[in-house]
């Protein structure tokens, strides 16, 4: 029996690919499902070579193309096969994504926004699932959101920060997991199975610098502290396997217990 639950796990001879598998996140999910020996294809806007790896490939994508999604996906499935497991963990933005504050935000840069981000989590899912369809394969699609697409920013954390609040990022997350509930309910008959991950606050090398958010996110949030990227990186390892073959629809909120308050 506990060899059953064990193989639930076992991610082998499945293949996954990680849109966004270069970011901070992202390269955890990446060695997260390596360690299960899954074989991944890492999609980014910028290519990695001479991997140590065996099981891991690079290829490069830009998913802000959205005119070009699916013409680099079929490239991209003609070399490797279908993916049984797909993960946005992508984050395109333009270069003035900072000023998309109430004070500062554009109408251009709020569509521009939008149209890379939501529009290019809505389409790459969609290409994928009709592979998944066509070639008959039970795959899982997980969707990475926020915890600001299920509630409004917190603005207290932000005090004595240079940091504002981000108009776009929450109608483009609370779009994800509205999206992916719409997915779940057209695939599952399909069995593909769509998932949504919204975490809280991860630790990366841009907010360690900032002491005072540190500082105000760990006063808001129970466990005290904020997310490691390979706590994220766990959660997907589960909604990848069959560990989950009933859950689809889902949006699992890893956040330390943030929006539970």
């Amino acid at each position: 029996m506990i060899k059953d639950y064990k193989k639930k796990f076992d991610l082998q001879n499945k293949l996954a690919f990680v849109a966004g598998g270069l970011g901070y996140i992202g390269k955890e999910i990446v060695k997260a499902l390596i360690s299960m020996d899954c074989k991944v294809v890492v999609l980014d806007n910028f290519s990695k070579k001479n991997n140590k790896n065996e099981n891991i490939y690079h290829e490069y994508m830009d998913l802000s193309k959205t005119s070009k999604l699916k013409k680099s996906f079929y490239k991209i499935i003609k070399k490797y096969g279908t993916a049984d497991i797909f993960i946005n963990a992508s984050y395109p933005k333009t270069k003035d994504w900072k000023k998309n504050s109430f004070k500062e935000i554009s109408l251009k840069s709020f569509e521009t926004n939008v149209k890379i981000h939501l529009n290019s989590y809505i389409w790459c899912s969609k290409i994928i699932a009709e592979h998944m369809l066509k070639d008959k394969i039970n795959g899982s699609i997980i969707n990475l959101s926020s915890i600001y697409g299920l509630v409004g920013q917190d603005l207290s954390i932000y005090k004595d920060t240079n940091m504002r609040e981000n108009i776009t990022y929450s109608i483009i997350k609370g779009g994800v997991i509205n999206y992916t509930r719409q997915m779940a309910s057209y695939y599952g008959p399909k069995n593909i199975r769509v998932n949504c991950l919204c975490p809280g606050g991860v630790l990366d090398k841009i907010n360690v610098k900032n002491k005072n958010f540190i500082k105000n996110y760990k006063k808001k949030v129970p466990l005290g502290r904020l997310a490691k990227s390979r706590e994220i990186a766990a959660c997907c390892l589960f909604l990848s396997s069959e560990a989950s073959t009933y859950v689809t629809g889902t949006t699992m909120v890893v956040d330390g217990g943030w929006t539970s308050i």
